[in-house]
Parts: structure tokens; C-alpha cells; sequence
């Protein structure tokens, strides 16, 4: 069997529009035709570096280990390969030693004669109650490997929605972050150098000078109680948001309401609302359960709390539709949408349609911020960088003034 790994691929998408992105999959061929599954023409699927093996092998299970081993464990049992040899295989393809174990317990637990869903519900750090309720409905229906391959599916989509949201923020904050600490390097190490030449001039600095010279003293003084400090409140913040409940829903409220991230926040959640709904109701899952189960995988607590009210409304007789506007969370576009497919009877599909339509309005989000950032960090850069620079150099040009 192939080595299982994660791709990065170029292309374009139905609109004739250039997208790219990370994937996991078994070789190039099997990546491709997932692509165009998804309406993706990949010109350019490439397998992304692990890194060194030793890293590789103690590294932690992160969601898209999950995501490929589901893809491949649907792959094997739609092949005709009997559960319990389908994970030794599978197993055998893994280079994460954390995942390999983890899959051998698996088997093992379904060896021993335990249902494949109560195996995997051992371990909720990987496996949540969705993905359980999922493979159990699975089993239960006689049609595990359909099953598998929806749930490899939302897996996928998903962890390729999170992936662009993380790559659109990742880079503006590294840029930013590496402007300070050039500033910083600047304030401690080269002007004290200029304050120095500056002395013998005999004349009074210019205001912005002062103010510099002033700032660089101040950051030569207590530039590691300064340092301290930032770690201290990023790690406070950090344990902040783990333990207190609180904390977090008031960040993902203030979030939604951001100028320019809000908007792309709400049509994630939105995107991940109809995903799972829609892979959820498919399977047979009646609508109510099905509701409740979403309510986590939303991403941000309005849209969680706006969908557990949808489901009591719902489990009390009211229709989806009109639960879901009584919330006034959720746009038009997916009502509508959600109104045509109750009426059809063809609910999972319409709510496939809205979640792709949304994950590319956010593909589409993710490009128009990513070029709206580059001019703002260019001129953060300017006016750290640039204005520092000035600084030093105004008593020379006024010097340069007098002489001449």
C-alpha cells in the first residue's frame, strides 16, 4: 500500500477561479480525483514535507491523521477488505507512531468483539460524539463504508475550511511580529549608537528624535520586564480561554462583530453548519438528533446557541425553516434554501449546496483579506521601521541644512 500523507495542490475551481490548499490522500492520482469530485481542475498536487522522521514519529494526532485514516479505512472496505484487516493495513501505511498505536487499539477493541462505534467512543480526543453517531449509524444500517466515506468527506472539507482561515491570519501576524522585534532591535542596539553622535552636535534634537532617544532608553531599561510581561499575559489569555467558558464565548462574540474578520467567521460557521447537518440528516439521522449534534461543530457560540434553540423549536413541532429565521442568525440565501429542500424532501442535499456555496464565498473572503492585508502591513512596517529611521537621521539633514 502507498504511504498515506497530506497534499498541497494548485488549480481551479467551477468558476474558472485559482484555489489552492492542503489535502490528505493516499498518492497524486487519488488526490486528483477527489479534487474533481469537488468541482476542483488541480494543475499541480504536490506531497507536502513531513520534516525529519524522528519529529514525524512522536508528533501528535492532529485532525487530519483522523481525516485520512477515515478516507482510507472507506477506501479499504468499499475494496471488499474484511474491519479488522482493513485497520492492520491501514496501520501499516502510518508513520505517526501516536496514530499507529491508536488505530492497533482500535483493532484490538474490535477483535475482541466490541462494535467499531463503542471502540472509537474510547478515545473522544480524537474521535467526538458526531464522528461516534456517525459510524454507529453506519453499523447499524448495514452501510459502514458509505458511511465512512461521507464522514472521510466532512472531515476533509472541514479541515480544509479551517486550514484557509488559519492561512489568512497566520501570515499578517508573523509579518507584524517581525516588524517589532526589528523595531525592538532597532530601539536597543542602533540608536544608542546615533544618541551617541548626536551628543557632540550641540544643538537641540528635533521633537520626534527626542521622543525616540526617550523610547530606545526606555526600552534598553526594561526591555525583558517588557518581554516577561507579553509571554505572561499570552499565556494568561491562553489559560484564560481553556478554563473559563465565560471567556471564550464573550471572544467569539466580540469576533463575529470584528469589521472585517466577523464576516468571514459567520460564513465558516455557516459553512460548517450546513456540512454537518447535511452529512448528519443524510445518514439517516433524525432531524432533531441531528441538530443537537451540530450544535458544536458550528465553530463560534451564537451559531451554537442559535442552533440548540433551532432544535427544541424543531423538537417541539415548529418547521426548520421558520425555527431557524426565529434566531435571526442565519442569511436569506441558506433559508431559502433550507425552505426548498424541506418542501422537496431533499433536505441533505440542498443543505450540501449551501455548504459548498458558503466554504467558497470563504475561499473567496480568505483571497480579498489576504490582499487587503498587504497594503495595511506594508504600512505598519512603514511607520515602525520607516519612522524609526527618520528619527536618526532628521538632526543630520537639519545639520546638513546649517552647513550648507
Amino acid at each position: 500500500m502507498a504511504e498515506s500523507a497530506v497534499f498541497s495542490y494548485e488549480g481551479t475551481d467551477r468558476k474558472g477561479k485559482r484555489t489552492k490548499g492542503e489535502i490528505p490522500g493516499v498518492n497524486p492520482t487519488a488526490v486528483k480525483v477527489e479534487l474533481r469530485k469537488q468541482g476542483i481542475s488541480a494543475t499541480k498536487v504536490k506531497k507536502k514535507s513531513e520534516g525529519l522522521s524522528l519529529f514525524k514519529l512522536g508528533g501528535k494526532i492532529k485532525p487530519v491523521d483522523i481525516a485520512l485514516f477515515t478516507r482510507q479505512m472507506a477506501t479499504m472496505m468499499k475494496a471488499g477488505v474484511p474491519l479488522v484487516q482493513s485497520f492492520d493495513i491501514v496501520a501499516d501505511g502510518v508513520d505517526n507512531k501516536k496514530m499507529k498505536e491508536l488505530i492497533r487499539a482500535i483493532r484490538d477493541d474490535v477483535s475482541s468483539g466490541n462494535a467499531f462505534a463503542s471502540s472509537i467512543r474510547k478515545h473522544p480526543d480524537y474521535f467526538d460524539d458526531l464522528f461516534c453517531n456517525l459510524v454507529d449509524s453506519g453499523e447499524q444500517s448495514g452501510a459502514l463504508e458509505t458511511m465512512l466515506e461521507r464522514i472521510a468527506t466532512y472531515k476533509e472539507k472541514t479541515e480544509a475550511l479551517k486550514a484557509k482561515i488559519k492561512s489568512a491570519m497566520t501570515y499578517p501576524i508573523a509579518v507584524i511580529v517581525i516588524a517589532f522585534i526589528v523595531s525592538g532591535i532597532l530601539l536597543i542596539k542602533v540608536v544608542p549608537q546615533f544618541e551617541e553622535i548626536f551628543q557632540g552636535f550641540g544643538a537641540e534634537l528635533p521633537a520626534f528624535t527626542q521622543w525616540v532617544i526617550g523610547l530606545s532608553e526606555l526600552a534598553q531599561a526594561y526591555w525583558f520586564v517588557f518581554v516577561i510581561g507579553l509571554g505572561l499575559a499570552i499565556y494568561g489569555f491562553g489559560q484564560l480561554m481553556k478554563r473559563s467558558e465565560k471567556v471564550r464565548n464573550s471572544v467569539d462574540r466580540a469576533l463575529l462583530k470584528a469589521p472585517i474578520a466577523g464576516d468571514l467567521i459567520m460564513k465558516s460557521s455557516v459553512a460548517r453548519f450546513a456540512r454537518t447537518l447535511s452529512t448528519t440528516f443524510a445518514a439517516g439521522v433524525p432531524l432533531v438528533d441531528a441538530l443537537k449534534s451540530v450544535s458544536g461543530a458550528t465553530g463560534n457560540v451564537v451559531f451554537r446557541n442559535a442552533v440548540d434553540q433551532v432544535a427544541n423549536d424543531v423538537e417541539g413541532g415548529t418547521q426548520l425553516t421558520f425555527a431557524m429565521r426565529a434566531t435571526g442568525v442565519w442569511p436569506n440565501m441558506v433559508l431559502q434554501m433550507v425552505s426548498i429542500g424541506e418542501e422537496s424532501g431533499a433536505l441533505d442535499e440542498m443543505l450540501d449546496k449551501a455548504a459548498t456555496y458558503y466554504e467558497e464565498e470563504v475561499d473567496a473572503a480568505v483571497d480579498g483579506l489576504t490582499s487587503l492585508m498587504e497594503p495595511m502591513i506594508m504600512s505598519i512596517l512603514g511607520v515602525l521601521v520607516g519612522g524609526l529611521i527618520i528619527a536618526m537621521y532628521l538632526p543630520i539633514f537639519q545639520l546638513g541644512a546649517v552647513v550648507g
